[in-house]
């Protein structure tokens, strides 16, 4: 039996005109911007699945393919379709992580603070989405943005009738019934997990077993030096980035804790000015009550530029936390490599038990004048069983080396953009800061110096 040809869930499907890309959205960032609605985002919150799959309101999700920027009224649980479709069609590929549901945010915020935080981090996933060389120019999520209605589903989501079929099975598979327990190819390209078979489940588990407890060495195993040894600075990309994020939270905090002391101050000056006009009798309490008004003035415009400076620091660190989604992505798609390295050597052990087997009831055969009609017959079905299994391991095979090429493009488009990415940041970074700091210096400058008759006074 021939490999089945791979293709996306939706290539019957005619392709609609594309036209061209509006102007980038401004990115959502996860740094706070109010005290009371801050809340950190950690590895573990972004690598939170949902187990709810409880719909809201439906979010006004703008489409960032269309020039006039129309919105495609969208539950979230056809975000986590298309999330799994995603999963499914481009296995190896660093696909950015899906917003999860935060089940405990939606019960502190109000609704519709809540339904707009969930929007912008969608349009925010769907950026991402859109901006990959390959996930953006999928049929799936050209679909997702441009269909009218309920999006189709394809039959391997049905969760319900997956775990009916592997419930049907089991039992034939397990007492010898040939027919189902033949591995089909077309289902050997998907990860065993998200299957139908629990035989095959059980088989990979095994294998695993063997692997790492069992001393013998599989008949094909990871060799790529190369691959371990990037797989291996990603996970040191990781571990620095995490404390880094932290680190820059931290320094988001502290900016907002200053600017918002500022406009304190500006507000407390203001109403003592307010205080000091209404009851003032002597020139000299006029006088002082403008340099407190000039005062308030000038700590209200501080409180201002520490807000802008926030706020450039947000968009600029936010870097930080993209690539730490990243990281995740990235861990899937290796994820996906060892699935598929398994699976190969699963078929291959269970080839050498096939064969094994012929071989006794053969040898056993031989031995009866006329030979054994019903080992024959069980010799036919085991060899019709190896010849589906070799088709199944050629697919297996070939599934591995394709997962193999997206790991090595993806890592590969990592390193390019990478250095980039973090050299823009931190240039824009420093910039800002430096900027902002002598504008701020300068409002200072400004006071001290329309103030300093008071310290000649003194002296």
């Amino acid at each position: 039996m021939a490999c089945p040809i791979r293709g996306p869930f939706f290539a019957a499907m005619p392709p609609p005109d594309l036209p061209a890309p509006p102007p980038p959205i401004t990115a959502v960032s996860p740094y706070p911007t109010r005290r009371r609605r801050w809340r950190p985002r950690t590895l573990s919150s972004q690598a939170g699945r949902p187990t709810s799959h409880t719909s809201l309101p439906p979010a006004s999700v703008r489409a960032p393919l269309t020039p006039a920027r129309p919105s495609s009224g969208r539950r979230f649980r056809d975000v986590v379709t298309l999330a799994d479709q995603l999963a499914e069609a481009y296995r190896g590929f660093f696909i950015p992580p899906r917003p999860d549901k935060n089940l405990v945010d939606s019960q502190i915020m109000q609704k519709h603070e809540f339904v707009g935080h969930r929007r912008l981090a969608l349009e925010k996933y769907l950026r991402r989405l859109a901006e990959h060389p390959v996930i953006g120019k999928s049929d799936e999520l050209r679909v997702f943005l441009q269909a009218k209605g309920k999006l189709p589903l394809p039959t391997t989501t049905d969760v319900a009738s997956r775990m009916m079929d592997r419930a049907v099975r089991l039992p034939k598979q397990l007492f010898g019934e040939w027919a189902a327990a033949q591995v089909v190819p077309q289902d050997i390209v998907q990860p065993a997990k998200g299957g139908r078979d629990l035989l095959r489940i059980f088989k990979e588990l095994k294998q695993a077993v063997v692997n790492d407890w069992g001393g013998v060495k599989p008949s094909v195993v990871e060799e790529d030096k190369e691959f371990l040894d990037r797989k291996e600075k990603m996970q040191d990309l990781e571990r620095q980035l995490t404390p880094a994020s932290q680190q820059a939270e931290a320094l988001i905090r502290s900016q907002q804790d200053v600017g918002e002391t500022m406009g304190g101050l500006g507000l407390a000056f203001i109403k003592l000015t307010k205080f000091e006009t209404e009851e003032t009798v002597y020139s000299s309490q006029r006088i002082q009550a403008a340099d407190t008004k000039t005062v308030a003035t000038a700590a209200v415009k501080a409180s201002r530029l520490y807000q802008e400076l926030n706020a450039h620091a947000v968009k600029l660190l936010d870097t930080l936390h993209e690539y730490l989604g990243l990281t995740i992505a990235a861990r899937s798609a290796f994820s996906d490599r060892t699935s598929a390295l398994l699976t190969v050597q699963t078929l291959m052990s269970d080839l050498k038990t096939l064969n094994t087997r012929v071989e006794k009831l053969e040898a056993a055969s031989s031995k009866i004048f006329g030979g054994d009609r019903s080992r024959l017959r069980k010799v036919d079905e085991l060899r019709e069983t190896i010849r589906v299994t070799e088709d199944a391991k050629s697919c297996a095979i070939r599934e591995y080396e394709r997962i193999k090429k997206n790991n090595r493009n993806e890592l590969d488009r990592l390193d390019r953009e990478k250095h980039d990415d973090f050299l823009s940041m931190l240039k824009g970074f420093v910039i800002s800061q430096v900027g902002y700091s002598e504008k701020i210096a300068s409002v200072w400058a400004t006071i001290a110096e329309e103030t300093s008759r008071y310290a000649r006074d003194n002296n």
